[in-house]
């Protein structure tokens, strides 16, 4: 595999980007940054605007992030935070977002926690590129999975294979033939469902469409994100992470409609993401049967950028 197709890991970055940089496309080809080009920072979460060069956009300000850190309240959030899910918070603070403007250019970065705000989302600042994977087994079913309880945004939800955030580092901000997306759902179909690398080689994924959304979760949180939706046809083993996944299944497409008439009759308590539902109002089926017929190339169009509600 090419040292482009690896998913490489990169610390978290503490860089904010000025938003007069070009646009995305501007950072390929990208380079890792050399250690000389490393300075320490006092604080994980504090931003410094870049006035160099795109050359110089990998020359990362990394921090000795401890876990154990305490930051201000306005960075933080209020004090019910303190309850999160360890595993959770840890992602919450550590990941790094791309931010995008709604025709998908790259104008900053920010933390999954402040992303996913809800007031920082209807302020208009925390657009950020996501992705959906949807994978099928040799008999062309669907693998689903039902989000964990400790999830911060729509726990116990029914939703496609995997959904997740490329994130702020080299291996996943390769725009070319959407690599850097194709990098990130090889590492978090790993990350959730215990999915080797090998059994979803990142040339395998094919990205049919771009969808762009907004939806509440729970009054503080929700989703404002450009999602890349990537269909992939693999028999896998699948072992699940508890932190991430509360349960799977495969269904086809009557079982699957099934599971919507369930969700729409309020029967059983079963809820889906809405993502997911709007992908299945859109586009699903109708992909779905290009996934049967073998023919999945004549459904893409990463041209367009649907803006759904």
């Amino acid at each position: 595999m090419s040292l482009t197709s690896r998913v490489l890991f990169t610390p978290p970055t503490t860089i904010k980007l000025s938003p007069s940089l070009p646009p995305s496309s501007a950072f390929c080809p990208l380079k890792t940054p050399s250690l000389s080009s490393i300075s320490p920072h006092p604080s994980f979460l504090r931003f410094t605007h870049i006035t160099k060069s795109p050359s110089s956009l990998f020359a990362r300000v990394f921090s000795s992030f401890n876990s154990t850190a305490t930051t201000t309240p306005s960075t933080m959030g209020d004090a019910p935070d303190a309850g999160m899910d360890a595993v959770q918070r840890r992602l919450m603070f550590e990941d790094e977002c791309i931010l995008v403007d709604e025709n998908d250019r790259v104008v900053g970065h920010d933390s999954k926690y402040n992303c996913h705000l809800w007031e920082n989302i209807l302020k208009g600042n925390a657009l950020h590129r996501a992705f959906s994977v949807f994978l099928f087994n040799s008999k062309h079913e669907l693998l689903l999975q039902q989000r964990s309880a400790t999830k911060v945004t729509f726990p116990l939800v029914w939703t496609n294979t995997c959904c997740s955030h490329p994130l702020y580092r080299e291996s996943e901000l390769i725009d070319e033939d959407a690599l850097g997306v194709r990098n990130a759902a090889q590492r978090k179909l790993f990350d959730e469902l215990g999915i080797p690398a090998e059994d979803v080689p990142v040339d395998q994924f094919s990205p049919l469409g771009r969808i762009l959304y907004k939806a509440p979760s729970d009054g503080k949180w929700g989703e404002h994100e450009l999602d890349y939706l990537l269909f992939i046809v693999r028999d896998v083993s699948v072992n699940p992470n508890p932190d991430e996944v509360a349960d799977i299944k495969y269904v086809n497409q009557d079982e699957l409609k099934e599971l919507l008439r369930k969700a729409d009759a309020g029967e059983e308590g079963l809820k889906l993401s809405p993502w997911f539902r709007l992908v299945v109002d859109n586009f699903l089926f109708k992909w779905w049967d290009h996934v049967e017929k073998g023919t999945l190339e004549e459904a893409a169009d990463m041209k367009a950028i649907h803006k759904l509600t």
